[in-house]
């Protein structure tokens, strides 16, 4: 058997709590809080505890998919995201930049939420942003 440790940051907010993966023959097992991690003091949380078992669950989606026909057809991300980038700009023209709105997550870093409201704003020119974690 073949198990290795791998340093991680939790997948499931902002508050980047690091934990270890423990993978075994390829596969992982287990997570285990980092003792020396400032953030969670070694503590996790419940998501954060169950955080590997999606990554091999049997309906978790490994490539982009495409609605050809009325069915989705996988693709490439190349192909996924100017699929995404042209259908933005036809409805931005059609309908008006209010008639678009984004959704971000508190599974992401501020950054990456900051990322999402300037391309709402600065590139389609709306304020419809929201997120879910908003008090």
């Amino acid at each position: 058997m073949n198990c290795r440790f791998v340093l991680t940051t939790c997948p499931f907010c902002g508050c980047g709590c690091q934990f270890y993966l423990q993978v075994l023959d390829g596969e992982v097992v287990e997570i285990v809080p980092c003792k020396t991690d400032e953030i969670s003091q070694g503590k996790l949380c419940i998501k954060g505890r169950n955080a590997f078992k999606f990554i091999a669950h049997q309906d978790r989606l490994k490539t982009p998919l495409i609605r050809r026909k009325g069915h989705f057809q996988p693709a490439g991300w190349d192909e996924a995201l100017d699929t995404v980038a042209q259908n933005l700009d036809r409805l931005k023209k059609e309908f008006g930049p209010d008639a678009l709105g984004f959704l971000s997550s508190a599974k992401c870093t501020n950054e990456e939420n900051f990322v999402m409201m300037k391309f709402a704003r600065a590139v389609i020119s709306t304020n419809n942003v929201d997120h879910c974690a908003r008090l």
